[in-house]
C-alpha cells in the first residue's frame, strides 16, 4: 500500500499516479492538454516543475514544493496539508471532467498518488532520464525524443516554458550534457526499486 508521506516545502519529489485498475486516464490528444492546463492552475502555485511525462494510463512529474504561495505582500506559508489539498483538487477536477466527457463514473485514478522524496543528485539525474525515457520503454514510440507529451523537447528548446529549465540544465552542467546523458544507459532498477518499495 502507498505510504502517505508528507510533501514538505523546499523538498524535491517524484510524483506519479496511474489509472484505477491500470485503466487509461488519457483517451485522446485534447486530454493531455487539458491535464496540463489544470496542472498549471492547481499545482504551479505550490510546486516548481522540473520534468514530466504523460502516458495513456499513468504519468510522472519531478517537482520541488514551494515555501510560500500567493502574490500579495504577505504570501501564505505552505505546509504539507495545503499542498496535498492542491493535488487532491487537481486530480478531482480532472477526473470529473473526464467522467462527464466520456459518460463514465467511478474513480479515474488509483486512490493514493505516489510520492517519493528525491534526496540525492544521483536520483535527480537518473529520475529525469527515467521520466523522459518512459514512452520508449513502454513502446509508445521508437524514440523517446519524438514523444509529444513530455518535458524533454521543452528543456532543449529556447521557447518560453513554465518548467525550471535553467535549473535542470544547471544540474547537468550544460544543454549538451543534458542531451548526451539521455543517450547513455542508466540504471532504471534504481528508480524502479524506489517505486516498488513505495507500492508494497
Amino acid at each position: 500500500m502507498q505510504k502517505s508521506i508528507p510533501l514538505e516545502p523546499g523538498k524535491y519529489y517524484h510524483i506519479y499516479n496511474r489509472g484505477n485498475n491500470r485503466e487509461n486516464i488519457f483517451f485522446e490528444e485534447r486530454n493531455y492538454h487539458y491535464f496540463l492546463r489544470l496542472y498549471a492552475k492547481y499545482i504551479e502555485p505550490v510546486a516548481d516543475t522540473f520534468a514530466y511525462c504523460l502516458m495513456r494510463n499513468h504519468f510522472h512529474v519531478l517537482v520541488r514544493i514551494k515555501q510560500t504561495f500567493g502574490v500579495s505582500e504577505t504570501p501564505k506559508v505552505l505546509d504539507s496539508a495545503i499542498v496535498l489539498q492542491h493535488f487532491s483538487n487537481f486530480f478531482n477536477s480532472y477526473a470529473k471532467a473526464i467522467n462527464k466527457a466520456y459518460h463514465r463514473s467511478g474513480a479515474l485514478f488509483q486512490k493514493k498518488f505516489g510520492r517519493i522524496e528525491v534526496a540525492s543528485n544521483r536520483y535527480f539525474l537518473a529520475l529525469i532520464h527515467y521520466i523522459h525515457f518512459n514512452p520508449q520503454k513502454h513502446g509508445f514510440v521508437d524514440d523517446f525524443r519524438t514523444y509529444p507529451y513530455s518535458s524533454y523537447s521543452a528543456i532543449l528548446s529556447t521557447r518560453p516554458t513554465r518548467l525550471k529549465r535553467d535549473e535542470v540544465l544547471g544540474w547537468f552542467g550544460s544543454l549538451d550534457r543534458f542531451a548526451s546523458f539521455h543517450q547513455a544507459q542508466t540504471d532504471d532498477k534504481l528508480i524502479q526499486g524506489w517505486i516498488a518499495g513505495e507500492e508494497e
